[in-house]
């Protein structure tokens, strides 16, 4: 795309130098890879709102640079971003976070770069060295908190039954058929190519699950694969033990 507000980002460095160019611009950085397929979908309306939005705010003397990162290959970009999965937009003006949109929504990131790409920075009219207003400490009416959380042993109950579901199960993120990380991608074609029949479970669908794992198991990362109800490792462990004939053997 030959637009002048739409840049593909090289390396951090040039991350940082577009990023600093004007600290009153809005920026929405588009973080992909070319595996996942919504990713492909979700680049297109990265290109029709870059083409939409840049007249309105050069009358208002802002540049809206939308940057696009392939997540893998500028993964300390990623990282400083706490990207875990694809594809996910970050809204910047200058270095202030404005928004975060996960996923595929492209109705959600559209509703964000309008609401942010089109408003001037603020400026205060007047200043305070007062400190702020303590929170109450009590729930307005028509506010009370119902406390409807699992119990840790009710969700140790559920974790269980979700590992037992079959005699493989993979918890990662995304599915499959579209995966939201590279390691994700990776253990599920390794399962596919060796023919291991499998369930599997995406960790982002479901926050408790997804903590309550690393605690179960105690195992800090994702995709976990479980055999038998129990873990077998991620994805170095999941390569070597197929390399070596190990994971069938426990599957047979």
């Amino acid at each position: 795309m030959s637009s002048s507000n739409f840049v593909e980002v090289t390396s951090p460095a040039h991350f940082q130098e577009v990023l600093s160019k004007d600290l009153n611009r809005v920026s929405v950085i588009n973080f992909w890879a070319p595996w996942a397929e919504p990713c492909k979908q979700m680049n297109e309306v990265v290109v029709e709102l870059a083409k939409k939005y840049p007249a309105a705010l050069f009358l208002q003397e802002f540049l809206s640079a939308l940057a696009q990162v392939e997540a893998e290959e500028q993964a300390d970009i990623s990282e400083s971003f706490e990207i875990e999965a694809v594809p996910a937009f970050v809204i910047l003006r200058g270095h202030t976070l404005l928004d975060r949109i996960s996923g595929a929504d492209a109705s959600a990131l559209t509703q964000s770069v309008a609401k942010h790409a089109t408003t001037p920075a603020y400026n205060p009219l007047s200043r305070t060295d007062n400190a702020p207003a303590k929170a109450p400490t009590t729930v307005p009416s028509g506010l009370s908190y119902s406390d409807k959380s699992e119990t840790t042993e009710e969700l140790n109950q559920r974790l269980r039954g979700l590992m037992t579901q079959s005699q493989v199960v993979l918890f990662m993120k995304g599915s499959p058929e579209a995966p939201r990380c590279g390691f994700s991608r990776k253990i599920s074609a390794l399962l596919k190519d060796n023919n291991i029949q499998f369930a599997h479970f995406d960790i982002l669908s479901d926050e408790s699950v997804r903590q309550g794992l690393k605690v179960l198991n105690n195992w800090p990362t994702f995709p976990q694969l479980i055999v038998n109800g129990e873990l077998v490792g991620g994805l170095d462990i999941v390569q070597e033990m197929v390399e070596t004939g190990e994971l069938k053997e426990i599957i047979a």
